[in-house]
């Protein structure tokens, strides 16, 4: 997962695995308006839209340009490169234009599981004998916008240039293996090592990275010929960057699959979330995905004229309290117990998202699209008790002092929480913190830093004691080890480029951790990911927050399936969108 610098946009400021991209920003997410109901610990949250938002197929217009708000430009779009870490890079012009073998679609339960994409002629096969092996077939009408066709030699290039290439953002899956066999150009066979397995096949040549056209790339500098633009496509769409302003698609005449109905989409670079949603409000754009700051989500409670809204607690996200576990006084559990005994978790999460229908804390660093691989209700036991922060704390031998904090060997239960600046929401957060430790005898105090210092310095570092963000997953694919197997604390041994931030080590965690990497078995992986959840709510190696509700808002002239995909994001099937009688505006 990639940490949220401070809403839906961030630079690979957390860098975990690619699978989680980081969100920038100010806030981050997504809302309902006219909320009717509260989410439960499951992850329910109001999904409303007031008014008629889907026509039939055939029945949505042709033509128009929609503009929409985009909270982010990207860094670059070599999309396998360190650079490319970008949420919003991802949602406006990768999804539109990179052929992806599976992608993460939601079903009608609010689940998401894996489903061919339009360049498949089918499931791909998965044998485990001898040797790993996938087997992709290739749908016969997929070719490039140029119009030659995507064989197997694209996935092959696209393998060797994640398994080789340099600075790339993360090879995992793709370095052990072995072969990728061309010899029918119509089917990538994929083989792994002797003795090595995969458990996140799902996700090879997907949306994480896409297959590139190796007759396009191949002998050039892969880096240099993308990280500024393309013009090619193997997508709905056409993209092309104008550098500080926008994201301008438009159609791929030669898109084998559904072919978009506008004439063209312009994602407005617009960082600023209060200016984006002013920009909506008048007309300027059609469309955005806010992320969830205090005065969006108050406006939203009342509805907006002439626009719909989504607001959704099934996300992709879980914000925390991230705990460095090797920095005083959390070197101790007991400490860490009684930290999250000492928060009304519930009460800042109705504080924060009540007006959309969110009123439940999270109960897992998994976040609820990873529900199969979790256990969603293993923090649950973390509520308010005050009680129990005395019983815990006197245990570990620590006494109040006259000033009603906690002391122990002539040191003070007292401590930073680090979190991004300028972002409102996080401010309310941590002040609300601040006043509710006080009262069980901690002392807090709050350190505001720059998203590039807290997730380009301090966290790899380990330089904080708490830190409030978020983890965005841009797959399905579980797995917590990046972040807490003891292998993957940053060291000079590996580094320093590990991403156990947290400096968590438990070797039961490291097993059952390991295995949901690994394993083939899903019963065994979901098996293990509870247990994994278990133990680390057990030794509170951090404490989960809230979901980071997604927020839609689109303009009411805009029609078709308009829905939220957490992984893909809002604009993930912007090709079958149209605007009433061919005007968005």
């Amino acid at each position: 997962m990639v940490p949220d610098e401070t809403g839906r946009s961030l630079n690979l400021i957390d860098m975990r695995k690619r699978y989680v991209r980081v969100l920038a920003g100010a806030a981050m997410l997504s809302i309902v308006a006219a909320a009717c109901g509260s989410s439960s610990n499951k992850g329910e949250g109001t999904t409303q839209a007031p008014a008629q938002t889907t026509v039939a197929p055939s029945e949505v217009p042709t033509g128009g340009t929609l503009t929409i708000g985009a909270e982010q430009e990207p860094d670059c779009m070599d999309w396998v490169g360190s650079c490319s870490g970008a949420s919003w890079g991802f949602w406006t012009a990768q999804v539109a234009t990179m052929p992806a073998a599976l992608l993460p679609l939601k079903q009608s339960d609010g689940t998401y599981k894996y489903e061919p994409g339009p360049v498949l002629d089918g499931m791909p096969t998965l044998e485990t004998t001898p040797v790993q092996t996938i087997t992709y077939k290739i749908n016969p009408k997929a070719v490039w916008s140029d119009g030659t066709a995507i064989t197997c030699a694209d996935f092959k290039y696209t393998w060797q240039q994640v398994a080789s290439g340099k600075d790339i953002y993360d090879p995992t899956g793709y370095t052990d293996i072995d072969t990728v066999d061309c010899a029918n150009p119509a089917q990538a066979v994929v083989k792994y090592k002797s003795g090595k397995t995969y458990s996140g096949w799902q996700q090879l040549f997907g949306a994480a990275y896409g297959i590139m056209p190796s007759h396009i790339l191949q002998g050039k500098d892969r880096d240099a010929a993308m990280k500024n633009g393309y013009a090619w496509s193997g997508g709905p769409w056409l993209m092309k960057w104008t550098k500080g302003d926008n994201i301008t698609l438009t159609p791929n005449d030669k898109y084998w699959g559904a072919k978009p109905k506008l004439d063209s989409v312009v994602f407005k670079f617009q960082a600023d979330t209060a200016a984006e949603f002013q920009a909506f409000k008048s007309g300027q754009v059609q469309a955005i995905y806010p992320q969830p700051q205090i005065d969006v989500i108050d406006a939203l409670g009342s509805g907006i004229e002439g626009a719909n809204q989504i607001a959704s607690a099934q996300t992709g996200a879980v914000e925390a309290i991230w705990v460095q576990n090797q920095h005083f006084p959390f070197t101790s559990k007991a400490v860490r117990q009684a930290l999250a005994y000492s928060i009304d978790r519930d009460a800042i999460v109705k504080q924060l998202f009540g007006k959309l229908g969110v009123d439940k804390a999270v109960n897992s660093l998994n976040p609820y699209v990873l529900a199969d691989y979790s256990d969603q209700q293993a923090f649950s036991n973390y509520k308010l008790d005050l009680t129990k922060v005395d019983d815990l704390m006197k245990g570990d031998g620590w006494a109040k002092g006259s000033d009603g904090i906690w002391a122990k060997g002539g040191k003070k239960a007292s401590f930073s929480i680090s979190t991004t600046q300028g972002n409102k929401r996080r401010q309310l957060t941590v002040t609300a913190l601040q006043r509710e430790l006080k009262q069980a005898g901690f002392d807090l105090k709050l350190n505001f830093r720059s998203a590039d210092d807290l997730f380009g310095k301090d966290g790899p570092a380990g330089n904080f004691d708490l830190a409030l963000f978020a983890q965005q997953a841009t797959t399905i694919t579980p797995g917590l080890c990046a972040q807490f197997c003891t292998k993957n604390i940053p060291t000079s041994s590996n580094g320093n480029t590990g991403n156990n931030w947290y400096r968590y080590s438990n070797s039961d965690a490291d097993t059952q951790l390991q295995t949901v990497d690994s394993s083939l078995d899903q019963d065994q992986q979901k098996t293990s990911g509870k247990q994994a959840d278990q133990t680390l709510a057990a030794d509170m190696a951090s404490l989960p927050l809230d979901p980071l509700p997604d927020i839609l808002l689109w303009s009411k002239k805009v029609v078709g399936p308009v829905s939220d995909n957490a992984i893909l994001g809002m604009f993930w099937n912007v090709n079958e969108w149209g605007c009433t009688g061919g005007s968005c505006t």
